[in-house]
């Protein structure tokens, strides 16, 4: 059985990739770790600016990995526990994530830094180009 959706509309042609995208979006985590996502003030009239920052205190630089791969951003944290510690009670855990998000055509990533516990990645939205052509109507001719 087909599934029916918005983009599915016959008017909509070649938008398959787009529904794929949204399915890959809304397969979610466990919500750890929280974050942002804001819009940063344009400046020269350059591209729209966003900022993704994650909370990943007592994360160290070595143990997040930022990976993108057709259009999608993957953050990734490992914390192994050390042996040589003996806790009395345990209540920070050390623990792995992966938080995904998938970005349109156009979007480059441009910097990520971590400060304070707080990786904040630099996103550019690129403005594309108004492509606009006139589609000349031909004649075929009777045979």
């Amino acid at each position: 059985m087909n599934r029916m959706s918005l983009l599915s509309n016959p008017l909509l042609l070649g938008f398959d990739e787009i529904e794929r995208l949204i399915d890959r979006a809304s397969k979610g985590g466990d919500g750890y770790p929280p974050y942002n996502i804001e819009r940063i003030a344009q400046q020269d009239g350059a591209g729209e600016r966003l900022r993704i920052t994650l909370a990943v205190a007592g994360f160290a630089r070595d143990q997040l990995e930022i990976v993108l791969e057709d259009n999608q951003l993957t953050v990734r944290g490992k914390q192994a526990d050390d042996p040589d510690r003996q806790y009395l009670h345990r209540g920070i855990a050390a623990r792995q994530f992966q938080r995904t998000f998938v970005l349109a055509d156009g979007i480059e990533v441009r910097s990520a830094d971590l400060t304070n516990g707080l990786l904040e990645i630099d996103l550019m939205r690129h403005e594309p180009e108004r492509l606009v052509r006139k589609i000349d109507i031909g004649e075929k001719m009777k045979t």
